[in-house]
């Protein structure tokens, strides 16, 4: 049984790496992933032709016991899957047994955010080496994004001045921001004292760099500056500053969620703020929120040496 199972694998691999053409190291894992579909074959004392669905459905049970994440299990059953179209397309199997199967969900990955003291030193941090209307600039900038919780597309879209055409402004007297988010849905957001006070400071050298475009944050050649060149110039100034990881913009706007639900317990707020259309797409946070409380239970409490599941 063993021998005329391996003979199966090796002419399909063979067919996979000659007349499909796929990469090395392609081929390499799927012949790890039919490795493992013979062992659970041989355990169960059955021939790789003979599997049924219940057998596949079986051992996507085991793994997923044994801590196999859902991804990995999800790209062993492709691999299985592919093997028994090919026997039946050559007429070896009356079905294919792995078409139905699907792996088990993975958790949904929580988004990254910074601690408080983290966050605060980021926006705090003043590079002397740096130009000093850049870095006034990029102050504002990282104020916005933390202070308000925007989006990355939010931030580079807003425009100096409110008009009519503004994709959105910032009101400094009423300390306001009104931003236009997905779908095209506007939304006002408080700016807080520190966000102001880095926007002023950006309006009174923001002239040194402006030519005729309207944007809120221009580059060094006076134009509308782009989300790309935010993502650098976060991830450059996080690094500068000390922090033990690179910064994204995205992770600014987790931070912001993050730290206003720990204060204020209101997850309906939080969606308001962050123009969630969804508040199971806020829920996340209340993850976030809870990991931070039990790192803190764990840090003081006598009884809090426990083992988690």
């Amino acid at each position: 049984m063993q021998a005329a199972d391996q003979a199966l694998v090796e002419k399909y691999l063979e067919h996979v790496r000659v007349e499909k053409r796929l990469a090395q190291r392609t081929v390499e894992l799927y012949s790890l992933d039919l490795a493992r579909l013979q062992e659970h074959a041989q355990a169960a004392g059955i021939p790789l032709l003979q599997v049924q669905n219940a057998h596949v459905r079986r051992w996507v049970a085991q793994m997923h016991g044994a801590g196999r994440s859902g991804r990995g299990i999800a790209l062993i059953l492709s691999g299985w899957r592919g093997f028994y179209a090919w026997l039946g397309r050559h007429g070896q199997v009356p079905s294919n047994p792995v078409q139905d199967v699907r792996a088990p969900r993975s958790p949904r990955p929580l988004p990254k955010a910074l601690g408080v003291d983290d966050a605060v030193q980021l926006a705090e941090h003043q590079d002397a080496e740096a130009d000093p209307v850049l870095e006034t600039r990029d102050v504002a900038m990282v104020e916005l994004l933390y202070g308000c919780g925007l989006r990355v597309g939010e931030l580079v879209g807003l425009d100096a001045v409110a008009s009519n055409a503004a994709r959105g402004w910032v009101d400094l007297e009423s300390g306001e921001a009104h931003v236009l988010g997905k779908g095209s849905k506007r939304r006002t957001v408080p700016v807080g004292r520190k966000a102001i006070e880095a926007l002023q400071r950006w309006m009174a050298v923001r002239g040194l760099l402006a030519g005729e475009d309207t944007a809120l944050f221009l580059g060094a050649r006076g134009r509308r500056l782009s989300a790309q060149s935010v993502w650098l110039r976060l991830k450059q100034r996080s690094l500068r500053a000390g922090l033990a990881v690179p910064v994204h913009p995205h992770m600014l706007r987790h931070s912001f969620a993050s730290h206003v639900l720990q204060s204020s317990g209101d997850l309906r707020a939080v969606q308001e703020l962050l123009g969630h259309a969804n508040i199971a797409t806020t829920q996340v946070y209340t993850r976030l929120d809870f990991q931070h409380l039990a790192k803190a239970y764990d840090a003081a409490h006598p009884r809090a040496q426990r083992k988690r599941g």
